[in-house]
């Protein structure tokens, strides 16, 4: 069944919002205050590069943690950089203010954390050179993305990954999600969670928003970063405990029939966390159920997340 968020509950976080803060324009200021002009070049014309990094509530030591806050800030850089734009602060600066925002809201639960940096300038013309940019970030509470333990069922798109020579997918540009919306209303209209994109070339590069990986023979695969993947934190955080683990990993193109024999199959990003998919084009995958594999990465990066592996303390920032 095709999951969605419940009517019921949308409005309530909408509702919450009013009292969090952005930073926004130089300054801290009421979330609901942090609006731009209609003119401005990055609405109209997709000239913005975001970061989504998660913060997780531990109850029981009573602090939150926010994930790799210096990784996301240091790659928002290198995007910016993509789209002519010069950064008004360092990865230090925005992970800090992010801190002080964080402590500003004072949330008790688990926050999705928005950085962008946008061409700020009021004015209409296709350009990336002689604008201003800006720096704005805000936090909301946040769950899950995609279904985390029953698992997801996905569709090959029939929509193809943009190539790194038209919108490079290494660069989270706002304008290019376009791409990433296509093809995952056309898998959910037609009745599946999630929808995995090929490239030009026929090969497996990722789901609608997420970084991909199968078991082959107790084998990780994921797609090379040349077939147009988002070099992913998350990815490379799931490779590095795969080894921690003893689980062989390997970057190679990836065959969509691939996918219909694959022994497990996973999505994983910021967003979507670590989510089996468990069917794909109305096949299940093995059993139809997350493989032990999969579980395995899962609790770990849970409990890593969440500040309960001493091993994997570096990636967290405590902010209370």
């Amino acid at each position: 069944m095709l999951k969605q968020e419940s009517p019921s509950t949308a409005p309530a976080t909408a509702d919450r919002t009013t009292e969090l803060w952005a930073f926004f324009r130089g300054e801290f200021v009421p979330l609901h205050e942090a609006n731009i002009n209609v003119m401005t070049h990055a609405f109209n014309y997709g000239t913005a590069v975001f970061e989504g990094i998660r913060a997780y509530w531990n109850a029981d030591v009573k602090q939150l943690f926010a994930l790799d806050l210096l990784p996301h800030y240091e790659r928002i850089i290198r995007s910016a950089r993509i789209l002519h734009m010069e950064v008004p602060y360092t990865a230090e600066e925005m992970a800090s203010l992010t801190i002080e925002l964080l402590r500003r809201d004072g949330l008790q639960e688990d926050i999705y954390i928005r950085p962008l940096i946008y061409k700020s300038s009021e004015l209409i013309g296709v350009r990336l050179h002689n604008l201003d940019a800006d720096f704005t970030v805000f936090g909301i509470p946040f769950g899950k993305y995609i279904d985390t333990e029953a698992g997801v069922r996905a569709q090959v798109s029939s929509w193809r990954r943009t190539d790194d020579n038209a919108i490079p997918a290494r660069s989270k540009i706002t304008g290019a999600y376009v791409n990433s919306a296509l093809a995952k209303t056309e898998a959910q209209l037609n009745g599946f969670d999630e929808a995995i994109v090929l490239t030009q070339d026929g090969h497996v590069s990722e789901g609608s928003a997420e970084n991909l990986f199968i078991v082959r023979d107790g084998t990780l695969i994921t797609p090379a970063v040349t077939d147009n993947v988002l070099e992913g934190i998350t990815r490379s955080r799931l490779m590095a405990v795969a080894g921690d683990l003893g689980i062989a990993v390997v970057q190679r193109s990836i065959d969509r029939t691939e996918l219909y024999q694959a022994d497990e199959v996973f999505l994983c990003g910021t967003g979507a966390q670590v989510s089996a998919v468990i069917e794909i084009d109305r096949r299940l995958v093995a059993d139809g159920r997350p493989g032990p594999i999969t579980t395995r990465l899962s609790r770990t990066y849970f409990d890593a997340v969440r500040g309960r592996l001493d091993a994997y303390r570096s990636w967290l920032t405590p902010i209370y």
